[in-house]
């Protein structure tokens, strides 16, 4: 698929669900969010025929994201299904990794490629202050059984708030060195001043090069994470949601206050 700039979109990223267990400082306020009622959020019937309409114009590339993704019922059965659409070249998940440990082996056996795991600090105090009640360990924990189940590919989600030579960054980035993980450092954003910067270590954020869409828990296409712009798959049709997002993907990310992160996926 070509947007109206000639960018190749071929990456698709897919809000399974809403909800998440953890509270993010910087991704949802503390007293939580109101859920997307049960009836409004996507279907897996619904997530695998836009899926396989995506593959059909070009994508080779799906990301499932929430909220927390691993928090959807039935998660290991929708990895298994996309998992055997032909097309997909690179299926990934991103996680707070606090679930992992429990479901790191089925994903794999089901047929997921990779994974990216939150983790902004080592210090377990700060982790818990920054997730508002986070267990560090539990991650840790989830790190090493991806890393025991085969997953060759795990990148760490490092939020940074200037430099990644901050000292929290700095661990990380030792961590994953020492634990042979990739890590990605991602400036702290803000929707609704639309600020943003390209992530150290992929291509987020650079708008040049932007190849996805966003399908969110209820069912929307939207062409940017810094754009208030989307596309019901309901109403619209699958087919022509896709057009309408490809229309309107803007050129540069500006600003967006009708979402959030926990409803589009980061």
């Amino acid at each position: 698929m070509l947007d109206s700039y000639k960018r190749d979109i071929n990456y698709l990223r897919i809000s399974v669900t809403d909800r998440c267990n953890l509270r993010c400082i910087y991704c949802m306020p503390p007293e939580g969010i109101p859920s997307i009622s049960h009836s409004d959020i996507i279907s897996f019937e619904d997530i695998i025929t836009t899926v396989k309409q995506a593959v059909k114009r070009g994508v080779n590339k799906i990301r499932l994201t929430g909220g927390e993704p691993l928090v959807r019922k039935g998660i290991v059965d929708l990895v298994k299904m996309i998992a055997e659409i032909p097309g997909i070249e690179d299926f990934g998940l991103t996680t707070n990794g606090t679930l992992l440990a429990n479901f790191a082996s089925d994903l794999k056996k089901a047929g997921l490629h990779r994974i990216n795991i939150s983790l902004d600090t080592l210090d377990a105090e700060k982790y818990k202050q920054i997730t508002r009640g986070g267990d560090l360990s539990k991650v840790l924990d989830g790190i090493i059984e991806a890393k025991k189940v085969g997953f060759d590919t795990i990148k760490i989600n490092c939020v940074i708030l200037e430099s990644s030579t901050e000292p929290d960054a700095v661990a990380v980035a030792y961590f994953a060195q020492k634990n042979n993980l990739q890590v990605r450092f991602i400036h702290k954003m803000n929707l609704e001043t639309g600020y943003f910067k390209q992530v150290e270590g992929g291509d987020g954020g650079n708008c040049k090069k932007c190849n996805r869409l966003r399908l969110t828990s209820n069912g929307n296409i939207q062409p940017c994470l810094f754009s208030e712009s989307s596309f019901s798959i309901y109403t619209n049709g699958i087919d022509q949601a896709f057009n309408l997002a490809l229309a309107n993907k803007p050129k540069m990310g500006s600003l967006n206050k009708k979402g959030q992160f926990y409803n589009i996926g980061g």
